[in-house]
C-alpha cells in the first residue's frame, strides 16, 4: 500500500510537476498554466466549485476551414469511439475550425505527486497523438 500524501490541486503543484520533468511552460494573465508540445498548445486548467478538477486541454496546431466541420465531426466521433483519451471535439475560433482534446480528472480528495505526473504525461502524449493525427488528415 502506498503512503503517498494527497495534496490539494494547485497551479503550484502543476508547475512543480512540469519543472520536475524540465518542461517549459508559461502562466498567462489569468493565472492559467500552458505550454507547447510538438507545436500544439496545451493548457492545465483547474475547474469546479473548489477548482478540484484538472482539465488538460490541447489545441491541435492545424486550422481548418469551417467548410471542413462535418468531416472534422466525423473524425472526432471516430476518435472518441476508438480512444479513451483525450476526448476530441471541434470548435470555431477567429473563423477557423480547430480540433481540441481534453482529459478531465476529479481530484476532490487530493492528488499524489506521482499520480499528477502520470496524468500530465498521459495527457501530453495522447494529446500529441491526437494532434499528429489531425495534422495528417486529408480532407
Amino acid at each position: 500500500m502506498s503512503t503517498e500524501t494527497l495534496l490539494p490541486l494547485s497551479n503550484e503543484l502543476i508547475t512543480a510537476t512540469l519543472d520536475s520533468r524540465g518542461y517549459r511552460y508559461f502562466v498567462d494573465n489569468d493565472g492559467d498554466v500552458g505550454g507547447y508540445w510538438d507545436e500544439n498548445l496545451f493548457y492545465f486548467f483547474r475547474i469546479g466549485q473548489a477548482q478540484e478538477v484538472l482539465l488538460i486541454r490541447v489545441r491541435a496546431q492545424r486550422a481548418f476551414s469551417t467548410d471542413d466541420i462535418p468531416r472534422l465531426y466525423s473524425f472526432c466521433n471516430a476518435w472518441n469511439d476508438d480512444k479513451l483519451w483525450p476526448k476530441a471535439y471541434v470548435a470555431v475560433n477567429s473563423g477557423h475550425a480547430h480540433v481540441y482534446g481534453e482529459l478531465a480528472t476529479d481530484l476532490e480528495h487530493g492528488v499524489a505527486q506521482p499520480q499528477l505526473d502520470q496524468l500530465i504525461l498521459c495527457a501530453i502524449s495522447s494529446g500529441c497523438e491526437l494532434a499528429a493525427t489531425v495534422t495528417a488528415l486529408e480532407l
